[in-house]
């Protein structure tokens, strides 16, 4: 304030400025920074650009989270130093922020200086945006020089043809530097580049590049390269595809290191795509059989992961041919691997090739998968089964799969695992729709019943939400007829719980069956169970009623449910007279 009283306003917010940056406190730094853009508002764009940018510039040794609120600050600071045509001098303390040790700091001054080179006139970018680039790419220290190689694919394009060349040069020094990560940042940002330059320049200058990086002795950078990959080959001719990247491709696909080669199967329906359907079925159909049968567990799940998305994918003319021959012969392998991530990762896609493959190709192959799958002793790979049995529903019908799978969903509807049995019950609305009234009844009516007693609370409500559900598909005399009297006989069964599940039905019930039968059926268990010695049960009445309010008239609410509330609004139990008057505070004035 020294500088206000002694007239001098035109001071204040950067001697404030200094004042917070100095303290040790690194929260009032971190604010200080944070609030850059109010200090740059109130200096204005002449004062923000000789005073605020350079006193940033020099300033920049601080704590790691206040520089990162820096370098996310001057990335939108164009307008406050005066528009594109002087956003160059944002420049310096972005490329001081590039150079730190800590790699978000880092990372968040080269996205900063991505946006600002958009900014930049083709002029001041050769004039101001390549030197810095040229500067960190030649750096002392590591850090700048992989700073450096996010630059190029947004500098590249607006430069002049010698320019470009320089740049080209740069970029092939960082790809041979002596550190792994600057080639592991070299190979990163590849597929960027190689989407910037000419075609030509990709030919002669990147896919050299592309083939090192990928026999780099750091596997690191190998698995970089694969990535570099997708997009390299997305820009070439089938021709150019198949003589310029596949060998390095298959090289990349049967490398000695594992993570490599997990590289490639996660990334290869990308490659697929992007090499096209005759280098797909020539080089990709057995690199993929080699990868399902991959030494490597994690290679096999993140191949396994891709076989529904890359059959699909696959020429419509030989698809069925390819798949029957080539892949379901690794696929049945993977049902049974000695790893459950791999399991799992097949199970949660091998639905998927149903339809693919069509009805009796699922009949007669697919289905005695499925089954082994459904009765695995992993619980995550018959959770994944279950959760797709709609896609071999559309194709073999209801009637199929009844007859096949639904002894084996039967089974699970009481595994140990408390989630697998809750996976069933949320499926369990979709198979009634799929199955029909009929079937349902038959063959799993009995055990969503049974679900309402189950030891586990998120089971006995899910249960109580899922009879809700079949009540809407099946309608309120369905629900007369089958759910409500066995609902309502859990009122008179000695455990608790089971009374407290009885009052959580009616509940969901209630509204889907409509006033008369709630009246008539429901209400007066509601009425015994407000007797209850348990408290817990009688406080639950008191919400019940409160539920159901709305459905009923006045004549019912006065002569029944009034008397029931207060009664336990005189309840020796705290939470059930909180309740009763809770429920009878929600009662509008009639």
């Amino acid at each position: 304030m020294a500088s206000s009283e002694s007239g001098d306003d035109s001071l204040y917010p950067i001697a404030v400025l200094i004042d917070e940056l100095r303290n040790e406190d690194v929260q009032l730094r971190l604010n200080s920074i944070k609030k850059l853009s109010t200090i740059a508002l109130a200096l204005g764009v002449e004062r923000s650009r000789t005073e605020l940018i350079p006193f940033l510039t020099d300033t920049i040794y601080d704590e790691d989270e206040v520089l990162l609120a820096l370098a996310e600050q001057l990335g939108s600071f164009t307008a406050l130093v005066g528009g594109p045509e002087h956003v160059h001098c944002l420049l310096p303390p972005l490329e001081s922020l590039a150079t730190v040790e800590e790699t978000v700091v880092r990372d968040k001054a080269v996205e900063s200086l991505r946006k600002l080179s958009e900014e930049h006139s083709a002029a001041d970018l050769e004039a101001h945006f390549i030197p810095l680039v040229k500067r960190l790419s030649s750096g002392d220290w590591f850090t700048s020089r992989t700073s450096a190689c996010g630059l190029f694919s947004v500098s590249y394009p607006k430069c002049s043809v010698g320019v470009k060349s320089e740049l080209r040069q740069h970029y092939r020094n960082l790809c041979a530097d002596d550190t792994p990560m600057v080639r592991r940042a070299a190979a990163s940002k590849l597929g960027e580049l190689a989407k910037a330059v000419e075609l030509e320049q990709l030919k002669t200058d990147l896919i050299p590049l592309f083939v090192n990086l990928a026999g780099d002795e750091q596997d690191s950078v190998r698995l970089l390269a694969v990535e570099a990959c997708v997009n390299i080959a997305g820009l070439l001719s089938h021709e150019d595809t198949e003589s310029l990247i596949m060998p390095t491709l298959r090289q990349c696909a049967e490398d000695k290191s594992w993570r490599v080669r997990y590289m490639v199967a996660d990334k290869f329906t990308d490659i697929q795509t992007a090499v096209g359907p005759e280098i797909t079925k020539a080089d990709l159909v057995p690199a993929f059989q080699s990868l399902l049968k991959d030494c490597e567990a994690e290679v096999r799940a993140a191949s396994a992961h891709k076989v529904k998305e890359f059959c699909n994918a696959l020429p419509a003319d030989s698809r069925e041919q390819i798949i029957m021959t080539n892949i379901l012969p690794c696929v049945k392998e993977l049902v049974a691997d000695a790893n459950q991530h791999v399991k799992s990762a097949l199970a949660s896609v091998i639905m998927g090739l149903s339809p693919i493959l069509g009805k009796d190709n699922t009949i007669e192959h697919l289905l005695p998968l499925f089954l082994a799958q459904l009765k695995d002793e992993c619980p995550e790979v018959r959770l994944n089964i279950i959760s797709n049995l709609d896609c071999v529903n559309e194709v073999i019908g209801i009637r199929q799969l009844s007859q096949s799978l639904l002894p084996a969903i039967v089974e699970l509807a009481e595994d140990t695992k408390w989630r697998v049995r809750l996976a069933i019950i949320e499926y369990m609305p979709l198979l009634a729709g799929q199955l029909g009234m009929e079937i349902f009844d038959e063959k799993l009516n009995g055990l969503c019943i049974a679900w309402l007693s189950d030891h586990v609370f998120a089971i006995r409500e899910a249960a109580t939400n899922n009879l809700k559900k079949l009540v809407e598909k099946f309608g309120t005399e369905w629900a007369q007829n089958t759910v409500i009297p066995t609902v309502l006989k859990m009122a008179r069964e000695q455990n608790y719980l089971h009374r407290m599940t009885c009052l959580f039905c009616i509940n969901v019930l209630a509204e889907g069956v409509g006033a008369d039968v709630t009246i008539k059926s429901m209400l007066p268990v509601v009425l015994t169970l407000a007797e209850d010695q348990v408290a817990n049960v009688r406080f639950n009445v008191a919400k019940t009623m409160q539920k159901i309010r709305p459905l009923l008239d006045a004549n019912t609410y006065q002569n029944q449910i009034e008397p029931a509330l207060k009664k336990l609004g005189g309840d020796e139990d705290a939470d059930v007279k909180y309740f009763a008057m809770e429920a009878m505070a929600a009662v509008p004035a009639s």
